[in-house]
């Protein structure tokens, strides 16, 4: 009997938007094992803590039964050799996203050739939405509800003054 397939979605997930929970759930039905990689990046000025990201994520993602939430800083692909991941799963929104994409799937494949780059495209509905521009807009206080968890809105609501 083959081993299932591990793969991991990484991001900064700051904070984590239905566009990424579209991806999540789609992912987690193609693969054995599913990964939700949270990167630890200490240049960036991060809206949502860690520890906050990990837990907007698993609540947000209770219902899939085959993924686990981790943090991992440094090369993508380092971390997938120590934990014996050999696919990247990747959410593209649009013609743009697709490029950088395509740079960083060759990228990964020069510096491990059992990597794998699996790109999935964002459902339509979510085809606008990233994390800075969620926190843009709420600073104005548009309603983002249909955009993000109800969870996120509760945390990002909180945050807003410091918008």
């Amino acid at each position: 009997m083959s081993k299932p397939i591990k793969a991991i979605f990484a991001g900064s997930f700051d904070p984590i938007t239905n566009g990424h929970i579209d991806i999540i759930e789609r992912a987690s039905k193609l693969f054995g094992e599913l990964k939700i990689g949270i990167l630890i990046n200490p240049n960036k000025n991060a809206l949502f803590s860690m520890e906050e990201r990990l837990e907007l994520i698993r609540k947000s993602t209770d219902h899939i039964k085959n993924i686990e939430v981790v943090f991992f800083e440094g090369l993508l692909v380092d971390y997938c050799k120590k934990n014996d991941i050999t696919v990247l799963v990747r959410g593209i929104r649009s013609s743009a996203d697709i490029a950088y994409e395509l740079q960083m799937a060759h990228m990964n494949k020069e510096l491990d050739d059992r990597i794998e780059t699996v790109i999935i495209p964002t459902n339509t509905k979510y085809s606008f939405i990233s994390s800075s521009l969620i926190k843009e807009v709420l600073r104005f206080n548009a309603n983002i509800e249909d955009l993000v968890p109800k969870c996120v809105l509760e945390e990002l609501k909180k945050k807003r003054g410091l918008l």
